[in-house]
């Protein structure tokens, strides 16, 4: 099969470039043709076909810039691009494959791709990595705080608020693709089927109108890259960026209330880095110690001595990766009751999970691990296990290939056969 995979980076900038990565090299070593689209980039992988890749723009950069002109250049791109339109054109022209697989792409190439796959009579198919399709700002998050404002169209309120990095034309132009989508029906009506990550993201787009298709398929990894050690050392740890609504300040008043000589080690940057200095200064928690921002191998390591994974998520989250790679490594996660954090967790089983947002009882959650190192080894063993029945290559594969195989046969359903169907030639 040839699959036309499509994201707005072709390199590792966070974790949904991550999944369209790992995805496209579990097709291509199963067998199947994976053509890449993106937006051209400097830290790109190299591709024979990045000459169709659409033109960089660094929008934040642009829209700084003084005048009208950068401005106007942006909301083409965002609203409506041609030159993504007629890139995609010639790129399914030159290489005809049998569906399409977008994972993210909305501002870098703008909805406009989609009428072109569909007038081609492509199946298109979207994973969902977060709440784009009916938030403006993707996160459900308004000056850091959880926000549903917007429901019922009313995206209006993205610009009231200032949403988007808190910068009034940022929101305008977000708000403004969202009515642009609407009225000339671009995007929802394009594609034919979502697959959702977790349950929760499912639920919550649904729940904000969402009317096509969802099947929930997991994140996955590949757990021989994460070998467990199950002999944990007298630590624990925070991996995320510094930011509030990761409830990294939740963590350090919970660290106030615990009884320890563990060490809480923060793995992890951002701009919330210096007011988390003081507060751990001002109230002499000397038992912790921030690592900065840690490479892959050495982020595997010291989450294979841990004694437990902290994620006290104060948003939310979809399927958090750090979850699986924690539960890889042997290692359980004492994680916030929020998103789709509970869909990893099996509270006493796998970890532990408490109210988003209260320090107290976060505290006494890691306090029961922090206690009890034979439970917390036994809970990694199980996470572990589950990691590799859950979130294997073999299960996302299969189950990629039964989402696939439902939007050809829709496909085939609705045009006359062709001799030689896609399911034929895999």
């Amino acid at each position: 099969m040839k699959i036309l995979m499509v994201n707005s980076f072709n390199y590792v900038r966070g974790g949904a470039e991550r999944c369209f990565l790992d995805l496209s090299a579990l097709l291509a070593a199963r067998g199947h043709e994976v053509v890449p689209f993106a937006m051209q980039h400097p830290l790109n992988r190299p591709s024979d076909y990045d000459v169709d890749f659409v033109s960089y723009m660094d929008f934040p950069t642009e829209l700084a810039k003084p005048g009208v002109g950068p401005k106007l250049e942006v909301a083409e791109r965002i609203l409506y691009s041609r030159e993504a339109r007629r890139k995609i054109e010639r790129l399914v022209a030159d290489t005809r494959p049998d569906l399409v697989h977008i994972h993210g792409f909305i501002h870098e190439m703008s909805t406009s791709i989609l009428p072109a796959l569909k007038k081609a009579g492509l199946p298109v198919i979207q994973t969902l990595h977060d709440y784009k399709i009916v938030c403006p700002n993707t996160t459900f998050i308004s000056q850091e705080t959880i926000c549903e404002r917007c429901r019922g169209h009313r995206y209006y309120n993205i610009a009231r608020y200032r949403c988007k990095r808190d910068s009034r034309m940022a929101s305008i132009l977000a708000g403004a693709e969202m009515y642009f989508h609407e009225v000339f029906r671009l995007y929802e009506p394009n594609i034919d089927l979502f697959i959702s990550p977790s349950d929760f993201l499912a639920a919550k787009v649904q729940e904000h109108g969402i009317r096509k298709p969802i099947v929930t398929v997991p994140n996955f990894i590949n757990p021989g890259q994460f070998q467990p050690r199950y002999e944990p050392e007298n630590y624990f740890i925070f991996v995320g960026r510094l930011v509030r609504t990761k409830g990294i300040l939740t963590l350090l008043e919970a660290m106030r209330r615990i009884d320890t000589t563990a060490e809480l080690r923060i793995a992890g940057a951002g701009e919330l880095e210096p007011e988390l200095r003081a507060f751990v200064a001002a109230h002499g928690l000397s038992n912790v110690k921030f690592l900065g921002h840690l490479d892959t191998a050495q982020l595997t390591r010291t989450m294979q001595g841990a004694l437990f994974t902290v994620q006290p998520s104060e948003w939310y989250e979809n399927y958090s990766m750090t979850v699986i790679e924690s539960l890889a490594c042997g290692t359980p996660v004492v994680g916030a009751r929020i998103g789709g954090i509970p869909e990893q967790i099996q509270d006493g089983h796998n970890g532990l999970l408490f109210e988003s947002g209260d320090a107290a009882e976060l505290a006494e959650k890691m306090q029961a691990l922090l206690d009890r190192r034979e439970l917390a080894i036994d809970m990694g063993r199980n996470g572990r296990r589950q990691v590799e029945e859950v979130n294997g290559p073999d299960a996302h594969y299969d189950q990629t290939l039964r989402a696939y195989e439902r939007v050809l046969g829709g496909a085939r359903r609705d045009h006359a056969p062709a001799a030689g169907s896609a399911l034929d030639r895999r």
